[in-house]
This record gives C-alpha cells, structure tokens and sequence, in this order.
C-alpha cells in the first residue's frame, strides 16, 4: 500500500471515529475556550482575577467553599494582586471559629494569615442544606474537572499544550443550562444541563445577566460585560489560579529551562565536533 493510501485511510478513520466517540459519550463537549493562560507563555489577567473573585464572593460562596486559600494569597505575585490593605479589611470581614482561654467556642474577625472558613460546619449540614447534594470545594476545582477528548485529539494536545479541558467544562457547566426536553423527567430540585454528564444536575443556574456589578471604567461603562458567560470565564480563571497559584512561575522556570538545554546542547554537540577533528586529524594534535 502506497503511502498516500495510507494517509487517506488514517484520515478516514479519524473522521468515523471521532464522532462515533462523542456520540458513545452522551453529552455533548464544552466549546473550547480562549484563555490568556493557556500556553507555554500563558499569564493570568489580574483585572480579570480580581472580577472572577468577585463573582466567586457574591455567588458561588453562598455553597462552596475555597478552603485551601489563604486571604494573603491574593494579593502575592501572580495572583489578583490585591494591596494589602484590601486583604487585611477583607479578611476581617470572616468570622473565625477559635477558642478562648478557657477552651470555650468563640469568633475573632479573620487575618490574611488565615484560610477561607468553611460555608458548612461538616458534610451533612451541606448536604441538608441543598436538597441531599454536597457543594464540592472549590480549591482544586480547576483540576478535578475535566472531560475526554478522545482519539486523536488526545495526541494532537501533546503538542499544543492543550489542556485547558477542566475551565473549559466548567465554563460549560455554568452556561449550559436549557428547559428540559419532553422525554426527560426532572425530579424536584433537579435542573437540565446539556454539559453534564447525564444531563441532570442539583445545582440551579447560579449565573444571570446583570447580577454582578463589575469596576467602572473612567468612561463609566463596565470593566467588562455583565453576562453570564463573562461571568463563567471570569470565575473560571480566579478557579484556575486557586487550583495553580504558582502557574506563573512554573511556565517562566520552564521557559527558561529549555533555553538552557538548548544552549547547552549546542556547546556539547561543537564541543564534540573539535575534539573528533582533533583525534582524527594530526595537524591538530
């Protein structure tokens, strides 16, 4: 078989299998997104940071905790960067559980050293609370979440860097609810999501145009539009950043690691060449 032969008959495959994959899957996949993250030289956009812990303050912590952060990991480098100020009068806005002097249950007003509290006290307070289903934290929500891509694109994200597959879901999450279809039954409490898997989810739609006021430019308009999928990006990337604080740092110690071995590949391979030329040619010994 000729080699065109062969690349005809691999493309043909790929084009049956593909949506053969999806279809065996069930639920459609979340469109792929563009993030300023994503890449070798991917950043954080910090105005859209501090919106996303915005969003995440004023309507997803209502049920979900974000308990591996600390207050002072937002203004570090690499992250929304509040000004210290900002954190100290945030945190104290929390309310600590601690003991006094005598082991007795009290409250202090929160530090930056501190982690954000619990919503709940434990799983079956959450859990009464919303109707049996349990909020995941979403400390590491980011990276928890993902979908299958399936054959070959899995290959092809070795050499995109693609892997951007848990924002991507969970922006598909926030913004995929629709009325059920008439074959589908919903029992109480229940709401239709056509990127879950199953369709059927216990969280109800926490995103609506116009719930969240965003800064003002000096024009007055909004840093950004009040949508709902703007919204779901924008608390997507502050989930990101809490899942990989460090991201920043990793991608520039990678970068610059490669330099290095570029480099240092290229000494060693004419390093080689000389001392060759020199054992095989006696005018240079």
């Amino acid at each position: 078989m000729s080699i065109n032969k062969l690349f005809a008959a691999a493309a043909l495959f790929i084009a049956v299998s593909a949506p053969a994959f999806a279809q065996e899957h069930g639920a459609p996949e979340p469109p792929q997104q563009s993030w300023s993250f994503s890449g070798p030289f991917g950043k954080f956009d910090r105005a859209q940071l501090q919106r996303g812990f915005k969003v995440y303050r004023e309507v997803c912590s209502t049920c979900h905790s974000l308990q591996l952060v600390s207050f002072r990991n937002l203004e570090q480098e690499g992250g929304p960067e509040f000004s210290e100020a900002q954190v100290k009068a945030l945190a104290a806005e929390y309310k600590i559980a601690t003991t006094d002097d005598n082991g007795q249950p009290t409250e202090r007003p929160g530090m930056p050293s501190d982690t954000f509290p619990l919503v709940y006290p434990n799983e079956k307070a959450a859990r009464a609370t919303n109707g049996g289903a349990l909020p995941p934290d979403m400390s590491l929500l980011a990276k928890a979440r993902t979908y299958e891509r399936g054959f070959p694109r899995f290959i092809f994200d070795i050499f995109t860097q693609y892997q951007e597959q848990g924002p991507d879901y969970i922006v598909g999450i926030l913004t995929g609810y629709e009325e059920a279809p008439k074959d589908v039954k919903l029992q109480p409490g229940q709401f239709y999501n056509k990127y879950m898997p199953g369709h059927l989810i216990s969280m109800r739609p926490p995103l609506e145009n116009g719930r969240v006021e965003y800064p003002k430019m000096p024009d007055g308009k909004p840093q950004a539009p009040e949508t709902t999928e703007q919204y779901a990006k924008d608390v997507v990337t502050f989930l990101v950043w809490a899942a990989e604080p460090h991201l920043e740092a990793r991608k520039s110690l990678g970068l610059r690691v490669m330099l290095f071995l570029i480099v240092f590949a290229g000494l060693l391979y004419f390093t080689k060449k000389r001392v060759w030329a020199s054992a095989h040619d006696p005018a240079h010994a």
